[in-house]
């Protein structure tokens, strides 16, 4: 299946055909700003789908809105109807469609050349009114708050908001390549011929929100804190203000703990759900004997041998796993008991520690107790 897609090397054309290109069973075919008429004419014949992209959005004339907008949409629905087959297309129009500007007005007459498309060729149509759309490789500084915002906050740059209570409306990346791929993929079926897809989920937020929650993840990394951004919401803007990170920022050092027993480095503490570390002891070293009320803790030995060792309180009973890398088994520590932790191998131990709650020194919830 041949994929035409106009305006690839925009925003959301890079991320669409990316997503295509590595797709079995598609071939992914751009139609790129600069490129010629005769061009155009040429891969149109060759596609079984259009998803139109290519537009105007912030142009030095406003007349350039028709030509790039409806003019172009006009071209590319000739050029189709003649080629003897029916060529379903996929449009990016936005939520400004019909207003009274000539952005909007454009978008709209561009939707209008595109049904009587569907009407003479049978071929179907798909319209998606587009609010702002956030994720990697939009272009900072043009017309994405969002891109502004996440290029500069990560480079401690100053921003401008006029008004921190205004509600802008984003869609993800990936939800809209996911929607466009399902409908190119025939996972989605339509009866009519002009349809008005609805890509969700819709994000309503406060500028006041964005840049907060953007100045957070900046903020957070220095004390090695992270937001909850496994999902929705806080995950796309995450993955959106990483990708805006400069290349002398993809990595940061962390500090260690080191002492005649070995190394305690801390390397990520969340909001809810505690956080990571790893630690080492050398051949022979026992680490540990405390006891915890409440905080629990996960363990994984990642290199080397190790002998947990644990004591009840209150009946004293013992209890004992020798565990290794060669066979990556999590022990827990649990509340109530005291444990310790001994290398019985002949390199250094290193093991990987989660820990229900983030390390508080006024409130370590960890009391000293001999095994």
């Amino acid at each position: 299946m041949n994929v035409l897609i106009t305006g690839a090397g925009g925003f959301i054309g890079k991320n669409l055909f990316s997503n295509l290109s590595s797709t079995k069973g598609v071939t992914a075919n751009g139609y790129f700003h600069g490129d010629s008429l005769a061009t155009l004419k040429d891969i149109v014949g060759k596609a079984d789908w259009i998803v139109h992209l290519a537009g105007v959005n912030r142009p030095d004339d406003v007349s350039e809105f028709k030509a790039g907008n409806s003019d172009l949409t006009s071209e590319i629905c000739n050029i189709a109807s003649k080629c003897g087959k029916q060529i379903p297309i996929i449009f990016s129009s936005s939520i400004q469609a019909g207003n009274d500007t000539p952005y909007g007005k454009s978008k709209l007459e561009a939707e209008e050349h595109l049904k009587s498309y569907s009407v003479n060729t049978g071929s179907q149509v798909y319209i998606m009114r587009l609010p702002n759309v956030m994720g990697k490789w939009c272009r900072p500084n043009y017309n994405s708050a969002v891109a502004t915002f996440c290029h500069n906050i990560a480079r401690d740059l100053p921003i401008h908001v006029d008004d921190e209570n205004k509600i802008i409306s984003l869609n993800y990346i990936d939800d809209l390549v996911a929607k466009i791929k399902s409908v190119i993929c025939g996972h989605e079926v339509f009866s009519n011929h002009v349809n008005f897809l609805e890509v969700e989920p819709v994000y309503e937020i406060s500028l006041k929100f964005l840049v907060n929650t953007l100045v957070g993840f900046r903020e957070g990394r220095p004390h090695l804190e992270i937001d909850q951004v496994g999902s929705g919401l806080i995950r796309a803007l995450y993955a959106t203000y990483i990708s805006y990170l400069d290349e002398s920022d993809f990595s940061y050092t962390v500090e260690s703990h080191t002492d005649d027993r070995g190394t305690f480095v801390e390397f990520l503490k969340t909001k809810e759900s505690g956080q990571i570390s790893y630690l080492t002891a050398k051949p022979g070293v026992t680490r540990g004997r405390h006891y915890h009320n409440t905080k629990t803790e996960k363990f994984l030995v990642v290199q080397g041998e190790a002998l947990f060792r644990y004591r009840q309180l209150h009946t004293e009973q013992y209890f004992e796993i020798s565990v290794s890398a060669a066979n990556p088994t999590v022990v827990e520590s649990i509340p109530g008991w005291a444990h310790d932790v001994t290398n019985t191998g002949h390199c250094d131990l290193i093991i990987l520690l989660w820990s229900s709650e983030v390390f508080d020194k006024d409130k370590p919830d960890t009391i000293p107790s001999e095994i």
